[in-house]
């Protein structure tokens, strides 16, 4: 992860954008401050710097095209890891509703996935509609339909990214729930969190030449300790990758390394590389189709800075689990759907075989508006084979951590 520092007006980029997911949220990772009322658009250059990436930026935003508080949002940039990003994106409310939305999302990109030796090309699109309750439950449908490419192998690459190499298509439906009531989700003091995100993916009309079933469901609730400032905080996380049939077929196919869940982080599981996690084929982080992992992070204010600013010291203890399915097609032909649910058990199961790799340590948090920012000093506990663990100092910055 990384912080940029750019040209006025101030901006905080938290390593790249995911390209499929449109700038003109309320959450958007790009924020805008000005202390003026802003004008019909906005034009914005500059460059970020990170510990492992630089690149240059322009975005331009247009507002109330129509009269009816439409935004459309251009964005371009040239970087070192992600060596191109490209998007346009329509947002607009709908019947003047702000709880009801519509939002339509262009993009391309792309990016060095330098965990698994190889750079991904996407190319595609995406339409959202969004709805806010009156109690505060969220909930985005979706369509998209990305042409993928796995391309630009190191010479050692493993033959599990040999194998995805190449260009693939998906069509998918998806579907997000929040329901967050923390008091201040950055550095939450007390309330909870619970999100889910489903994708279904190549499944009858949708078409594509990938097909499956994706689910994640998220959850977190903070206690605090009185009026001491004292917090408790404490993650969930799990998800599922159930490999479909493609229509006109009767054999799932194995899941590939652009669906895969990853895991590890300075953002989820502390004192773990980014995606050290799970499944390695040589040097190659080949990502899982099932995983859950959790965490707990006691927060204490600083000595003589006082309970009252956004800065804490924590200590903490997370770690998780990271699977690919079980011999879904062991006598070496096409899986079929009985051999895929029985596998898919066994793996769920597995989850339970021993403690999770895990970690546990202590550092800095300040819960900037924009961003959360952390300095941790990790100490692995549990370390499976060819799992990449990180001893020592690391450096965190995000808007979701575990």
């Amino acid at each position: 992860m990384q912080i940029g520092i750019f040209k006025s007006p101030i901006s905080v980029f938290l390593d790249r954008p995911d390209p499929t997911v449109s700038t003109s949220s309320p959450t958007d990772i790009d924020v805008y401050i000005s202390a003026i009322e802003r004008g019909t658009y906005t034009i914005k250059t500059g460059t970020e710097v990170g510990a492992s990436e630089g690149d240059a930026y322009i975005h331009a935003e247009l507002r109330n095209l129509f009269g009816g508080a439409e935004t459309l949002n251009a964005h371009g940039s040239l970087g070192t890891r992600t060596r191109s990003a490209y998007s346009l994106a329509f947002d607009s409310p709908i019947l003047s509703n702000p709880d009801l939305k519509f939002q339509l999302n262009g993009f391309a990109s792309s990016t060095l996935k330098t965990w698994a030796s190889h750079e991904e090309v996407l190319r595609g699109g995406n339409s959202k509609l969004l709805w806010r309750t009156k109690n505060g439950h969220q909930h985005e449908f979706g369509y998209s339909g990305i042409w993928r490419q796995v391309t630009g192998l190191a010479e050692n690459a493993s033959p599990t990214v040999r194998a995805d190499a190449g260009n693939s298509f998906k069509s998918s439906l998806t579907h997000t729930w929040t329901n967050d009531n923390r008091d201040y989700p950055m550095l939450p003091n007390r309330g909870y969190l619970m999100k889910t995100v489903s994708e279904l993916a190549g499944y009858g009309p949708l078409n594509g030449d990938v097909a499956f079933f994706k689910s994640e469901a998220e959850s977190q609730v903070a206690l605090p300790f009185g009026d001491t400032g004292i917090t408790l905080t404490a993650g969930l996380r799990g998800g599922l990758l159930y490999p479909l049939a493609l229509a006109g077929s009767n054999n799932p196919q194995q899941s590939r390394i652009n669906d895969r869940f990853q895991l590890g982080g300075p953002t989820n599981v502390r004192g773990f590389r980014l995606c050290g996690l799970g499944p390695h084929d040589g040097p190659d982080a080949v990502g899982g189709d099932v995983y859950a992992a959790g965490g707990a992070s006691l927060l204490f204010p600083v000595p003589k800075v006082g309970k009252e600013t956004p800065l804490r010291l924590q200590a903490f203890i997370n770690g998780g689990r990271l699977l690919s399915l079980k011999n879904p097609n062991k006598e070496g032909g096409p899986m079929n759907s009985q051999a895929v649910q029985s596998s898919m058990k066994k793996t769920l199961a597995s989850l339970r075989d021993g403690v999770p790799s895990a970690a546990a340590g202590f550092g800095l948090v300040y819960a900037h508006p924009i961003a959360r920012f952390e300095i941790n000093f990790s100490l692995p506990l549990v370390i499976r084979a060819k799992e990449e663990a990180r001893k020592g100092l690391s450096f965190g910055v995000g808007i979701e951590f575990m």
